[in-house]
């Protein structure tokens, strides 16, 4: 119904923004992130999602279309509300939602309030062949996997290892291009100390 609502900033809760426009206060629910970013009186853009139950109409808004776009994946999942997925996206960005999905790692999602084992692999096994198939950048321009043969296995080194998915991707990527196997994975290993 509403892409999205731009105007000034009127109020910020612990859990909600209310956006003016024209004299009308729009009550967005959004993520810490969303929050965060914005500040009253600000010209904001919120990218919305109008969610409607029985006689509940709720908007929901985000400051990037990114976070939007996973806000909408997440609540596909079977027993994945809007707030659970507000929850999710205010604990972990959208970048580290995709590598933690893409990577099985369980651990990242159940950060989020309310998110325990069962929903964080039902998560990754429901959204997997979708974030496989969409384009996860961070707004650099940098891709979140790792782009070639030596830098997955250096990462899935690290991951036996002991180290998150997250910080073995995030370590291999910080190593510069053309190593060895065994040097990318020496150099990882130092930026994780």
């Amino acid at each position: 119904m509403f892409d999205y609502i731009k105007g000034t900033l009127a109020r910020k809760a612990e859990t909600y923004a209310v956006v003016d426009v024209a004299g009308i206060g729009y009550k967005i629910i959004t993520t810490l992130k969303s929050l965060q970013e914005t500040a009253k009186d600000d010209k904001v853009t919120f990218y919305t999602y109008l969610h409607v139950r029985d006689n509940v109409f709720e908007m929901y808004g985000f400051t990037t279309m990114r976070e939007r776009s996973t806000f909408e994946l997440l609540i596909s999942v079977s027993g994945v509300g809007p707030k659970g997925a507000v929850n999710i996206l205010s604990s972990i960005t959208a970048e580290e939602l995709a590598l933690a999905i893409v990577t099985n790692d369980v651990k990242t999602i159940t950060r989020a309030q309310g998110v325990g084992t069962k929903l964080a692999q039902r998560i990754i096994l429901e959204l997997k062949d979708k974030v496989k198939s969409k384009d996860f950048t961070s707004d650099s321009s940098i891709s979140v996997l790792p782009q070639t043969n030596t830098e997955n296995e250096a990462a899935e080194a690290l991951i036996v290892l002991g180290y998150a998915p997250s910080e073995a991707v995030k370590a291999v990527k910080s190593v510069e291009q053309g190593l060895t196997l065994e040097e990318t994975i020496k150099q990882a290993l130092k930026n994780l100390l």
